[in-house]
């Protein structure tokens, strides 16, 4: 009888070849390679035995009637990809031919499919025979694509934590989980990116460096995808920025929360932290590439090269290190910290544009004030005519007058779009939505990002 050790080795070898197709295609190299591990560990499960059912029992999956509780924890669960083609028990018979899995592992990867045959009768018409799927009076999980924004960006948080947590202790990191988490990220920017940038920069506190880490991989991966970067670009970039803080996890916590003046001993250690974060991740160029080490080593450049380590011989800082300096400085702004006040949208935009060409790259922070807008989607703004509403939607046209909604007072609510107003109403200024707005939404309703 199949043990759950073997069982758990089969699901591994499965998902990651579920993973392989979803990130390069079913006609890859790299896909058809990971073909054969699975196939290998399903014959260890099925010996001495005719049949292995795999099934979703309230949201778990199970063997048999076992249900393996820790499939989720261990990241072996495929529930996404078999509930994207609506099955809910899978069983593979003994007499199972490499082809039929592979065929089978294909139509699980191949994502979403127009079948106007059933399941069962689509796998025969491809020649498997012997696996046989079906369905169960069971709930399965949403998928990612369903959860809300906040809970993809906690998930997203935390293998963001663990891959940090694997590099600090010296450990090894799992290149194509990260590149999923990538890839989980760019979906969202691609078809949920307003949700998905307010819940970047509307969260009220700083929970760690993992949350400005996350936090500028979104933004980074948001401005070089509109910039017209290629999609693997792109990852690259949101890969970098990931780690690009990393050495300050090196750096007491304490030092970087002092409200006192630094020491000049102390502040000479925060400025180590690029140095010591290029170094650290020199160990994991094979894994992660060599862009993480060259914008860790950069970010703190500028643009004019006037910022530190100091170098010579270098006419300008990489594009993807010019890129991650605004999103740095953008969310280190915009978030609440123990050692600043909290800055209006406006008065970062003032601050960020004092620097324009100097700590950063003219072209490049217009492109990003232009995307984001000056009032981030999501901000709480008094109108020129005192009504209060919520940013809806940027204007790339006119950054000062974006698309807002009015929604206090209650009586005067409506969708306006500033630009068309021709300067006959405008935000008039900025409302702290955990101060002084805190009554204004609570009366409405309405919650923000927490």
């Amino acid at each position: 009888m199949a043990s759950l050790g073997e069982i758990e080795i089969f699901l591994r070898d499965l998902l990651i070849s579920l993973q392989t197709a979803k990130l390069y295609g079913l006609g890859h190299r790299l896909f058809k390679d990971s073909l054969s591990p699975p196939y290998k560990s399903l014959q260890a499960v099925l010996a001495g035995r005719q049949t292995f059912t795999l099934g979703v029992i309230e949201g778990e999956l199970a063997f048999e009637d076992q249900v393996i509780s820790d499939a989720a924890r261990l990241n072996l669960s495929p529930i996404s990809y078999l509930k994207e083609k609506k099955i809910e028990k899978v069983t593979f018979l003994r007499g199972i031919e490499k082809r039929e899995l592979d065929a089978f592992i294909g139509f699980l990867g191949a994502g979403k499919l127009e079948i106007k045959k059933e399941v069962q009768e689509y796998l025969m018409l491809a020649g498997v025979r012997n696996i046989v799927v079906g369905k169960l009076k069971a709930q399965v999980p949403p998928s990612q694509e369903e959860k809300g924004v906040g809970a993809v960006f906690v998930d997203s948080l935390h293998s963001v934590s663990q891959s940090l947590t694997n590099v600090l202790d010296g450990g090894s990191i799992d290149p194509l989980g990260l590149k999923l988490v990538m890839q989980g990220m760019m979906e969202g920017l691609i078809n949920q990116s307003p949700e998905l940038l307010k819940v970047s920069t509307m969260r009220r506190y700083d929970l760690g460096t993992s949350v400005h880490l996350l936090n500028v991989a979104i933004l980074s991966m948001h401005l070089a995808s509109k910039a017209g970067f290629s999609k693997d670009d792109v990852m690259d970039l949101g890969t970098a920025a990931l780690f690009h803080d990393i050495g300050k996890l090196y750096i007491s916590r304490k030092i970087i929360r002092k409200t006192e003046k630094l020491t000049d001993e102390e502040f000479d250690k925060i400025r180590s932290h690029a140095l010591l974060g290029a170094e650290l991740l020199l160990d994991y160029v094979d894994s992660l590439g060599i862009l993480p080490v060259v914008v860790a080593f950069e970010h703190h450049l500028k643009y004019d090269l006037s910022g530190y380590p100091k170098v010579q011989n270098l006419k300008k800082p990489h594009v993807a290190s010019l890129i991650v300096t605004i999103c740095d400085v953008y969310d280190a702004l915009f978030q609440k910290r123990s050692y600043k006040a909290d800055y209006a949208p406006d008065t970062i935009y003032n601050i960020m544009l004092k620097e324009k060409g100097t700590s950063f790259e003219p072209e490049l922070l217009e492109k990003f004030f232009q995307i984001m807008g000056v009032w981030p989607i999501g901000s709480l703004v008094y109108l020129s005519d005192e009504r209060v509403a919520l940013v809806k939607e940027e204007n790339e046209d006119a950054i000062l007058l974006p698309k807002v909604e009015v929604f206090y007072p209650v009586d005067k609510k409506e969708v306006i779009d500033l630009k068309e107003k021709n300067g006959q109403l405008s935000i008039a200024r900025y409302i702290n939505p955990w101060k002084e707005g805190k009554d204004i939404l609570d009366a409405a309703g309405i919650s923000l990002a927490k």
